[in-house]
């Protein structure tokens, strides 16, 4: 049975039941997810082929995860509970994972995860890694460990990838997606809740990419919504979020410059990483801005979280100019992310850093180094 056939058999009653209009649409989707599929090379047979006789399993991502890789997590544990039940699966988050989104994400999906422990690595006889590599400064492993699997659309760094079984597809606008596509090709049903992680997975990584994303991440998202529970995708989207990220949402607003189609400001210290992600969503709906770069301390660190609407520009290339010898930083063609470990956090340290990237990103954009204008009160 596949993802979206559950939806006639199981949750709307049986097929005469159905409008002409929902049927059609069924019958409609179908027919793309099967194109899509004889597109789409066997990886999900191939990647239970890596994970044969192995009998205790840990799925991971990236530190601090967002919620494709929250969900990409659960979702692989769930195919490899249904293809593999004699082995135990164990997910380990690295970072920030009560921050509010996540925990919040989590709660709703029934993510049942374990923190992060360099020690417990030796217990497990294969890793499953998920929306990052190896190679990446985000990766939880530590320099040497080379997963099992690993998942992920990113663009790599020109290096040879060393797992026994690795699927990067870039041009996929979420790893959720490209788990999904295993499900698609196993004919494994995805439940309500499940379904509502993914697409909610899928629907923050494509946003405001509008037309960007493949035809995979199309097919997932229309199989998906049929799926879903509703009343948790709802949750999922609107998490409560404690009051200091106001506080920090009135300092970034207060301190932004505008330069012509790009947007920069600074949003200080921050409790959670994720503040700056959030604050450079929001930022990017402002009218006429079509970039945004949102600095934020954290832990010795200065966070970049970059936004972008420019159809001929990647925001991740953008972000590695941006971090170019100074740290470390990548993503998505509309969102990336960067960090830089600060030698002292004083004034003059952030501020010099500051305007680095300020003088980089204005050049990257063609914009005349010109003074800032302030948003209007």
């Amino acid at each position: 049975m596949s993802p979206w056939e559950t939806v006639r058999g199981d949750r709307w009653g049986r097929r005469d039941d159905m409008t002409a209009f929902v049927d059609s649409c069924i019958d409609t989707m179908n027919s793309t997810a099967q194109r899509v599929q004889r597109r789409t090379l066997p990886h999900a047979r191939k990647l239970l082929k890596a994970l044969a006789g192995k009998s205790n399993i840990l799925i991971t991502t990236h530190v601090h995860p967002d919620p494709d890789a929250a969900a990409s997590c659960l979702a692989m544990q769930r195919l490899l509970e249904a293809t593999l039940p004699a082995a135990k699966l164990t997910i380990r988050f690295k970072g920030q994972h009560d921050a509010p989104r996540l925990a919040g994400f989590a709660k709703t999906a029934q993510i049942n995860y374990l923190t992060w422990d360099d020690a417990a690595l030796t217990q497990y006889d294969a890793i499953v890694l998920v929306d990052t590599q190896a190679s990446f400064s985000v990766s939880p492993l530590p320099e040497g460990v080379i997963p099992t699997v690993l998942v992920d659309h990113h663009r790599g760094r020109g290096r040879r990838l060393k797992s026994p079984f690795a699927d990067v597809r870039i041009d996929v606008g979420a790893t959720a997606s490209i788990v999904f596509s295993y499900f698609m090709e196993l004919h494994l049903p995805i439940d309500p809740t499940l379904a509502s992680a993914m697409l909610h997975a899928i629907e923050s990584d494509v946003a405001g990419a509008a037309g960007q994303q493949s035809q995979l991440d199309t097919v997932a998202i229309s199989s998906l919504v049929l799926v879903a529970d509703i009343r948790k995708l709802w949750q999922m989207r609107y998490v409560d979020v404690p009051a200091t990220y106001y506080s920090a949402f009135a300092r970034a607003i207060e301190a932004a410059l505008r330069y012509d189609l790009a947007l920069i400001t600074h949003a200080g210290k921050v409790d959670r990483v994720e503040e700056a992600a959030l604050l450079a969503d929001g930022l990017l709906r402002c009218e006429g801005i079509d970039c945004v770069l949102v600095t934020a301390e954290h832990e010795g660190r200065m966070i970049l979280s970059l936004r972008s609407s420019l159809p001929r520009l990647s925001a991740g290339e953008l972000m590695r100019r941006l971090v170019n010898k100074i740290g470390d930083g990548g993503g998505h063609r509309t969102k990336a992310g960067g960090q830089i470990t600060l030698e002292t956090d004083s004034a003059a340290c952030i501020d010099r850093f500051h305007k680095t990237l300020k003088r980089r990103l204005l050049r990257c954009l063609h914009i005349g180094n010109t003074r800032g204008v302030r948003l209007p009160a």
